[in-house]
Parts: C-alpha cells; sequence; structure tokens
C-alpha cells in the first residue's frame, strides 16, 4: 500500500463516495470532502475525521483552494440527468475542477465511470459519464478512468432495481434490453479499486475496465436474484421492443426508483455492458479474498439489509424535489401567511422512551400505523407524476439521520427522544412537513403530530381541502395505533408486537474537531 497521502473526494454524500471515505481513513490517509453544503454531513460518523472544503464544483477558485496540498482527487460526481443541460453542465464541471487540481498541482485525479461497448450511439446518461472521463484523461493532470459494470451493493440503485422487480413481480415482460449481457461487481470490490488507485503510478493516464467477470444477461441476474433470495422461480421473457422511456416507466412504478432516475438508469441498459480488457489485473490485485461473484455479491446485499447495517443508499443525494426545503418557519413566523395544521394529540400509558422507538421507526416496513391502503394509493398518484412514490422505503428499519429519506418524506430535523420533522417530497401545490413528537404526562406520555401545509395559490388550498377528510380517518387511528404499538413494547409478546406494528402499517476548509478556516 501506498504511503498516506492526503485525497480530495468529491461526491462524498453520494451512495459511493460516501463508502470510500471512511475505507480511505482506515487506510491511513488524510481526507479532504469537497460538498456545497456541509450541514448533509453533520450526521455521518466519519464527520469529525474529515477535513471539509465548502465549494461548487463550478468555482475555480473554490475548488483550487480545496485541491491545496491534495495528492489524488477522486471524482464521483454524476447528476443522473437531473436537467435538460446535464451533459453541458457535467462537461462545464469536469472542465473547472480539472483546471483547479492543474492549478493547485494535484498529481492523480480519480473517477468512476460506467462500462460501455464502442462504436455505438449510447444513451445521453452513459454518452456524459464517458464524455466526462476523456475530459479528465485530456487534462494536464493524470487521470485513471475506472469503467464498471452494474453495481451490486446494498441500497445501490442498480441492486434496488433488480431487487424490487425480483420481489415483487414472479412473471415479468420485459423489453428486449434483459437479453443484453451485464458484468455486474460488487461494491466492495468497486471500493477496492478506488482505495488501490493510490498504488498506480503517478504517470498512468488511461481506463481501465473492471468487473466481476461473471457475465450474464440482465434476465439471467434478476432469476438469479431470485434464488439467492430464497424466491420462487422467477420467469423473465421479451417482448421485442427497446422502448426505454416505457420500460423506465414501468420501472419507476414497481421500484423505489423515482421516474426521474429510473428513466436514465434503464436506458443506460440498451447495450451491452462488459468488460473488454482486464489489464486492471497487471497493476491491482483482486481482493485477498478474490472478486465476488455475482450470487455472492447479491448475498452480501441482502445480508446488509437484514442486519439493517446499510452504509449509503442511492438516495443520499438524490431528491425527488424541485428544490432543497426550506427550513419550516417556527409558529409566530406564521403570522400573516397561509398555513394549514392538522394537530391531533392523544396520551397514552407508554414511557416517552417508548413511543420514541415507534416514531423513529416509522415508515419503510413498518408502515404509518393507519389504513395502509389509503398511503399506498397516493404513493401510486405521486409515482405516477414523478414524485418518490411510497415504496422507496428507509435506510434502517430503526434508525433515522437527518437528510435521510422515509418514503416520501425527507428527515428535516430530529430532536433525539422527542421530535422528528418530516419534509414532504411528494409532488403537491405547496410545501407540507410532519411533525411527530412526545412529551411525559404523568406515568405515561402525550403524543402529538401536526400536517402544516402552505399552499401554492388557488391550486394549494383546494388540495388542502380535497385531502382534509381523508385526514379525519387517517391522523385519528394513527395516533392511537403508534401509542398502542408503543405501549405493546413492554407488554408479553413485545417482539410479536412490533412485528404485527410493522406489518400494519471561494472555498471554505473546515478541519476535523475545528472551525472553518479559509483555504
Amino acid at each position: 500500500m501506498s504511503s498516506p497521502r492526503r485525497v480530495l473526494i468529491t461526491g462524498a454524500t453520494g451512495y459511493i463516495g460516501g463508502r470510500l471515505v471512511p475505507r480511505m481513513l482506515e487506510a491511513g490517509h488524510t481526507v479532504r470532502v469537497a460538498v456545497r453544503s456541509p450541514g448533509k454531513l453533520h450526521a455521518v460518523p466519519w464527520r469529525d475525521r474529515v477535513e471539509v472544503a465548502e465549494t461548487d464544483l463550478n468555482d475555480l477558485d473554490g475548488m483550487t483552494a480545496a485541491c491545496q496540498g491534495v495528492h489524488t482527487l477522486y471524482y464521483l460526481v454524476h447528476s443522473m440527468g437531473a436537467s435538460r443541460q446535464f451533459e453541458e453542465e457535467e462537461a462545464g464541471m469536469a472542465r473547472t475542477v480539472a483546471r483547479a487540481a492543474e492549478r493547485a498541482g494535484v498529481r492523480r485525479i480519480v473517477y468512476l465511470s460506467g462500462l460501455h461497448p464502442q462504436g455505438v450511439e449510447l444513451s445521453q446518461h452513459m454518452r456524459s459519464r464517458v464524455r466526462v472521463g476523456e475530459i479528465l484523461l485530456e487534462s494536464p493532470v493524470p487521470a485513471v478512468v475506472f469503467q464498471a459494470g452494474v453495481v451490486i451493493g446494498s441500497g445501490s440503485a442498480s441492486f434496488e432495481m433488480i431487487r424490487h422487480l425480483g420481489d415483487t413481480l414472479p412473471i415479468m415482460p420485459a423489453p428486449s434490453w434483459v437479453t443484453n449481457s451485464i458484468e455486474p461487481i460488487a461494491v466492495r470490490d468497486v471500493l477496492h479499486y478506488l482505495v488501490r488507485a493510490m498504488d498506480l503510478p503517478e504517470d498512468l493516464n488511461r481506463t481501465f475496465d473492471i468487473g466481476s467477470r461473471d457475465v450474464m444477461t440482465y434476465a439471467d441476474a434478476m432469476r438469479r436474484y431470485a434464488r439467492v433470495a430464497g424466491l420462487r422461480r422467477r420467469v423473465v421473457f421479451h417482448l421485442p421492443l427497446p422502448a426505454p422511456r416505457l420500460s423506465g416507466f414501468w420501472v419507476g412504478m414497481v421500484t423505489p426508483i423515482p421516474l426521474g432516475l429510473a428513466v436514465p438508469l434503464v436506458q443506460s441498459l440498451q447495450h451491452d455492458a462488459v468488460s473488454g480488457e482486464h489489464d486492471i489485473d497487471d497493476h491491482i490485485p483482486p481482493p485477498p479474498e478474490g472478486l465476488a461473484g455475482y450470487r455472492r455479491a447479491v448475498a452480501l446485499a441482502l445480508k446488509k439489509i437484514e442486519d439493517n447495517s446499510v452504509e449509503t443508499t442511492w438516495d443520499v443525494h438524490y431528491s425527488s424535489s424541485e428544490a432543497a426545503a426550506d427550513p419550516l418557519p417556527s409558529d409566530p413566523d406564521w403570522a400573516g401567511r397561509t398555513v394549514f395544521v392538522d394537530e391531533r394529540s392523544r396520551t397514552g400509558p407508554a414511557r416517552p422512551e417508548q413511543v420514541w422507538r415507534v416514531i423513529e421507526s416509522i415508515g419503510g416496513r413498518n408502515g404509518w400505523y393507519s389504513l395502509p391502503l389509503a398511503w399506498q394509493v397516493r404513493g401510486v398518484m405521486d409515482k405516477l407524476v414523478g414524485g418518490a412514490g411510497l415504496n422507496r422505503g428507509r435506510r434502517d428499519a430503526t434508525d433515522l439521520q437527518v437528510g435521510e429519506y422515509v418514503d416520501w418524506w425527507r428527515v428535516e430535523a430530529m430532536e433525539e427522544g422527542r421530535k422528528l420533522l418530516l419534509h414532504a417530497e411528494m409532488r403537491a401545490p405547496g410545501r407540507a412537513w410532519l411533525e411527530l413528537s412526545v412529551a411525559p404526562e404523568g406515568d405515561g406520555s402525550r403524543y402529538t403530530q401536526r400536517a402544516i401545509f402552505f399552499p401554492r395559490g388557488l391550486p394549494g388550498r383546494l388540495y388542502w381541502w380535497g385531502v382534509w377528510p381523508f385526514h379525519g380517518f387517517i391522523f385519528p387511528s394513527m395516533a392511537r395505533n403508534i401509542l398502542a404499538a408503543a405501549a405493546a413494547l413492554d407488554g408479553p409478546g413485545a417482539q410479536e408486537a412490533r412485528a404485527g406494528g410493522a406489518e400494519q402499517a471561494a472555498g471554505r476548509i473546515t478541519a476535523p474537531g475545528q472551525g472553518p478556516v479559509r483555504g
């Protein structure tokens, strides 16, 4: 292994970047992360062990400051087609970062791209990734571009797509792309190559294909997933139509992947994704335990999900909302504004810590403790208009962190043991929050829930009055069932009660442990 050096990781709040940071720390390197919003890092376990550079990837001066003293820059950013001009935007960011790395004297850039065939018309999504790799390779700073296939790991978008299709559909009519060949790779093996990139010669400037050497069709991948997951045999048959947009819509409706992400993800599957060379073996040996084949990668991912030990997910940085959520104004600030509030409060014998355990585990497989069909219908409606939908679930069944998703909600604030504030990412003509709180009362607790909605014009007002009758059915039973589930935690058969409830329902750099330091 190479001697310890300072590395800069962009995309540290993403799926791969969020896993790479702790592994680089374990390897003894000094890690700096470049983020636009440092607040997104406050809940990650490694926050106090890294340097934080607050900058935008389009800010040449800020990125140059972030690159000062850095040996290797990891470029792990991809927008997945978040805007119509995303190809131009991604190319522009890559040029800015490459220029900043040159100005600061960075010795190497490492980028993660995707496997793709040569000489064919690629999807817009894959074309953009390839172009970013070319820009970095053309820059004066030597670059290593790893081209990986479908990444299999707990929480990855590709794996979640396979998992939910396999779990949901015993018979799957699918477009012709399911017959294309793919070479999946376990996320742990991707991370192995990224970490060991520090050992490569500094003047190396090229692409490397990385894969598991386990080649199959996409249909085979879904069948093999079912076998590893202990499901009945899945029947996958293809229709003689590529239909990438239609199949992207279908994937978005069946899986937790929002339509805005499902369509470009499916479009990237229109061609074979298989390694064309294995030159990486001459430079980086495989992991000591060997490359994980597809079945082993699936088993490892399912074990992580079962153990509630998923490190990061595809949705760590992806949001279906049009803009970042604004903080919920305090109650006195509502004066003079139109705001609708549905507040419910109940007392019960459960202790506050019991009620909090139920609050913190709400959503996902645990449900919402009232009329599950109504929630599911609302989730389908949200999916149809491009929202997050209800089947997005949550990263961990019992633990929450600020910034994480819970179905169509995002955790905006949390006071441990007392209050949880969720901001809605569903499509609606206004902004909505759900606040769940608990406080001691006598020998028990008082549970309070508030649905808060700031309407946007007349459509927002009509929307609120349209859903208000349903609130009269959903919210009272929700409060009642949450208190009942909390009370059952201490009683006989508490585990069964919990299971039953679940079924029911200018760069600025900050050094570790220090305040901001101007770069």
